[in-house]
């Protein structure tokens, strides 16, 4: 039995992102998390993940929390997990795009693609096995810039210019024809018609979805530049965090399930 059913009730609707939000941005782990999603779990609440990772890997990490079932958002945006394979047409779009752009500025970006097994795990800290699965790729291609400012602004306008657009996540600038994570959960907000939905997300490409939400959550990571501040910040719509990564998710989340008394 899933711990959080989509069918069950539509009265909170929670979308997270992963790394440095609900994952430790160093161990990957959610395990301070843990009382927060038992409480999700008591109320039937919906936890939706949202994150640039593949629908592969987000599908594993729902087995692990207990939500197999549950929609999620893939690929920061990008698309959304369903039972079917993802047909990676649109990955392979996109990169005739990123192939295509002058070598001075296309060399100085390392994506998933241009990667082995082995180095995606040395630069994000995965095993094997779930390397291999970061790099099954159907709509976005993350990578690390290694220029100038200059010149990262340069590559981003040139990608631009033929309709890809390059976002800021918790470890990666990420490339897509421009859906985020907002775009998804606009979907499953008008499938599920919840009474209420929370955000939580660290990062610049969660921004819209914060601001999407009925309640934003911004959570502390302190291997990244915090966020701006964000207009529902004056209103107390959205809050920020003392507590990083999934410590801090716990705490935000039990806060607003008991301010929603819906516990």
């Amino acid at each position: 039995m899933n711990l959080l059913n989509m069918k069950a009730c539509s009265s909170l609707v929670v979308f997270s992102d992963l790394d440095g939000t609900l994952l430790d941005h160093h161990t990957y782990s959610w395990s301070a998390a843990r009382p927060a999603l038992d409480m999700l779990r008591r109320i039937k609440a919906t936890l939706v993940l949202s994150s640039s990772k593949t629908a592969v890997e987000i599908a594993e990490i729902q087995a692990e929390i207990g939500i197999s079932g549950s929609p999620a958002i893939v690929e920061n945006g990008a698309g959304l997990l369903t039972d079917q394979a993802n047909d990676p047409a649109t990955y392979h779009q996109l990169l005739e795009v990123l192939n295509n752009l002058p070598d001075e500025l296309r060399s100085r970006f390392e994506g998933f693609g241009n990667m082995d097994v082995a180095r995606v795990g040395e630069i994000t800290g995965l095993d094997a096995a779930r390397a291999k699965h970061a790099k099954a790729r159907a709509f976005s291609e993350p990578g690390l810039w290694s220029g100038t400012d200059e010149g990262r602004a340069e590559f981003i306008a040139a990608l631009a210019a033929h309709g890809v657009f390059a976002r800021e996540g918790g470890r990666f600038l990420t490339l897509s024809f421009g859906a985020t994570k907002a775009d998804g959960m606009a979907q499953i907000v008008a499938s599920v018609k919840p009474h209420h939905t929370i955000a939580l997300g660290d990062a610049p490409n969660d921004v819209e979805m914060l601001n999407a939400a009925d309640f934003g959550v911004i959570v502390a990571n302190p291997t990244r530049q915090p966020l701006p501040q964000l207009p529902g910040e004056s209103t107390g719509r959205i809050f920020r965090t003392t507590l990083p990564g999934p410590a801090g998710w716990n705490e935000a989340v039990l806060r607003l399930v008991e301010q929603l008394d819906l516990h």
